[in-house]
C-alpha cells in the first residue's frame, strides 16, 4: 500500500527544490530529508524532511541554521531546540478525480506567469524556469488557480486560489487517473471536494 503522506512529502520537496533552483540555488536529496545550503525564497522552508526517521543532526549541518532557518517536518515529529513552530497543517490526499469538461488553462508564457502571480497575492516570486517543471494552471479570468506538479505517483497540489472544483477538473484533464496529494493549513475547502487527511505536519522557524 502506498504510504501517501510520504509521496506528499516527496512531491512536496521536489517542488521547494524546483523554486530554488527557478531563483538559481541549489538544494540536495537524501533519503531522510532536502535541504538547502542557503537561504530559500519567500514562503519556502530550508528543509523539507522525507522520512519519520530524520533527526535535527540530519538536517542542521547541512543549512544556514541561524535566525530565519525554517524547516518543514513532515512527520510531526522533530525535537528542535531553538525553533519555535511557526505553524501546523494537515496532509491531503485525494483518489484520482473524474474526467470532467474544464476551461481551466496552463500557463504557457512570461506575460501569463506575471498575471496569475499578481492574481494569487504575490510577487517576483513565480520566475519563468517554473514553467519548465511544474504544471501552473488557471480559469479564464484568473478568478481561481494553482500548481500541478507531476513527480510521483501522485500530483502535488499546492498555492491553490480560489475554486477547488476547477483545480480538480484541471488536474483530471492534466493528468487523468493520477491520485492528489498536498498540505493545507486550514484542509476543510479540500475536505469538501474529496481530499481525505493522512497526517499531521509541522513548520519550525528560528527567530
Amino acid at each position: 500500500m502506498t504510504d501517501w503522506r510520504r509521496e506528499a512529502a516527496r512531491d512536496n520537496a521536489r517542488w521547494c527544490d524546483l523554486m530554488c533552483r527557478a531563483h538559481g540555488l541549489a538544494g540536495a536529496f537524501t533519503d531522510l530529508a532536502w535541504t538547502s545550503p542557503v537561504r530559500t525564497p519567500p514562503f519556502y522552508p530550508d528543509a523539507v524532511t522525507l522520512s519519520p526517521a530524520a533527526t535535527a543532526a540530519d538536517l542542521l549541518p547541512h543549512l544556514d541554521a541561524g535566525p530565519g532557518a525554517s524547516i518543514k517536518d513532515s512527520f510531526a515529529a522533530l525535537d528542535l531546540p531553538g525553533f519555535d513552530v511557526l505553524f501546523e497543517a494537515q496532509w491531503i490526499y485525494r483518489d484520482a478525480p473524474g474526467r470532467t469538461t474544464t476551461d481551466w488553462r496552463v500557463v504557457r508564457d512570461e506575460a501569463t506567469l506575471a498575471e496569475w502571480e499578481r492574481a494569487c497575492g504575490m510577487k517576483d516570486l513565480f520566475l519563468p524556469p517554473l514553467l519548465d517543471e511544474a504544471t501552473i494552471v488557471h480559469a479564464p479570468d484568473l478568478s481561481s488557480g494553482a500548481v500541478l506538479t507531476a513527480t510521483g505517483r501522485a500530483v502535488g497540489v499546492s498555492n491553490v486560489f480560489g475554486d477547488w472544483a476547477g483545480v480538480l477538473a484541471a488536474a483530471a484533464e492534466l493528468f487523468p487517473g493520477r491520485p492528489l496529494v498536498g498540505y493545507e493549513s486550514d484542509p476543510a475547502p479540500a475536505l469538501r471536494h474529496g481530499f481525505t487527511t493522512t497526517g499531521p505536519l509541522r513548520v519550525w522557524l528560528r527567530a
